[in-house]
């Protein structure tokens, strides 16, 4: 049951910099939502954070307690993605609704584990997709919907950042490396804007002189979709931050920048241009966390499904895992068709100011 007040009490799994630098601060900023417990294996973090919000720290071994406490409606777990099916099946067979970050998980066995205890159980499960409750993000995607720019035929986009060699992200190969790490936000953006899943798979991996990643640190993808339409994107852990996309399609196009990021400064921006007319759209800087949060919330107390559900996890996941495949093989890796998709609309617009942001609780703890 919510709080006295009406809002869904959550637990943090995960003191992270995702969980410090956004989550914890945005919740604050929504109407129907609250922090209640902490789970961390950091000692440091448990005391530190849990006074800074006025919350009970758990640790990971006392995550059972938690579940069975009565304390919380839901669990927010921010854990490094290889860990999130250890944190998910518990909490939703305990009736607890989770709001998992993304990519979902490593691999499809965690992803149908997943699934299977979500469609066992009566709580709501919605992956962290921040965007889709973002109106800048919305717009772009609801005017290629309408026709705005004809038929979409080709998405490219540019998406890096400098990752710190001792980074759990840098320390993990491919399971925690640049594709399942930052895939997901260009790939979903172009599966949102086509409407449609890509069908076939082509990548080309490079790795910078001296990484220790294990992997490669800058991958190119290259998808085909149906009707011979196409997506490009490179991403990288060892460039200079950059994060942009253009989408070309039959009557005009979408050049976006900044487009994936989050935070001070980071309002989404695009310039849209049909026929001879080009036109910039600037749109404030809006918690973004704050916003799904709130989005999931609504869900939970409306009885209703969120559009970012465990589905939508897995099909950017199958295809982060056949760009995998693709770069160990060389070939070109074919997808299975699957049914069309709602994309998000209008109603999960959420405007919430951006939360000021306390000094993060650094231990380098190797799983946070």
């Amino acid at each position: 049951m919510p709080d006295l007040n009406g809002k869904i009490r959550y637990a943090v799994v995960g003191g992270g910099s995702i969980s410090q630098g956004a989550f914890m601060p945005g919740v604050g900023q929504t109407e129907n939502s609250v922090m209640t417990a902490l789970v961390t294996g950091d000692p440091i973090k448990a005391d530190k954070l849990a006074k800074r919000y006025d919350l009970k720290s758990y640790s990971y071994t006392q995550y059972p307690e938690l579940l069975a406490s009565g304390e919380i409606d839901a669990v927010y777990v921010a854990t490094p993605n290889f860990l999130h099916r250890e944190f998910v099946v518990p909490a939703l067979k305990a009736g607890i609704h989770v709001l998992l970050e993304k990519p979902m998980a490593a691999n499809e066995d965690d992803c149908k584990a997943m699934l299977a205890a979500a469609q066992r159980s009566n709580a709501k499960f919605m992956i962290a997709y921040r965007l889709h409750s973002e109106p800048g993000t919305l717009e772009m995607i609801e005017r290629v919907h309408a026709g705005d720019f004809g038929r979409p035929r080709l998405f490219t986009s540019t998406f890096t950042q400098t990752v710190k060699p001792t980074n759990h992200r840098m320390q993990n190969g491919f399971a925690a490396g640049p594709v399942l790490d930052m895939g997901p936000y260009p790939l979903n953006m172009v599966r949102q804007l086509f409407g449609d899943e890509p069908i076939e798979v082509s990548a080309v991996g490079t790795t910078a002189p001296g990484s220790k990643l294990g992997t490669p640190d800058t991958v190119s993808v290259c998808l085909r979709f149906s009707e011979e339409r196409m997506a490009q994107f490179t991403i990288s852990y060892t460039l200079p931050s950059s994060e942009r996309f253009q989408l070309i399609g039959t009557e005009g196009e979408i050049e976006a920048s900044p487009c994936f990021g989050y935070g001070k400064g980071v309002g989404i921006t695009y310039r849209a241009t049909v026929g001879d007319q080009t036109k910039e759209h600037s749109h404030p800087v809006v918690d973004q966390f704050a916003g799904e949060t709130a989005y999931f919330s609504d869900c939970i107390l409306n009885d209703s499904t969120p559009e970012p559900g465990g589905e939508e996890g897995f099909r950017d996941v199958r295809v982060l895992l056949a760009v995998e495949r693709a770069l160990a093989t060389g070939q070109p890796q074919k997808l299975d068709a699957l049914p069309a998709k709602t994309v998000p609309g209008s109603d999960q617009k959420r405007h919430y100011t951006l939360a000021e942001v306390p000094d993060y609780i650094d231990t380098e703890s190797p799983t946070e």
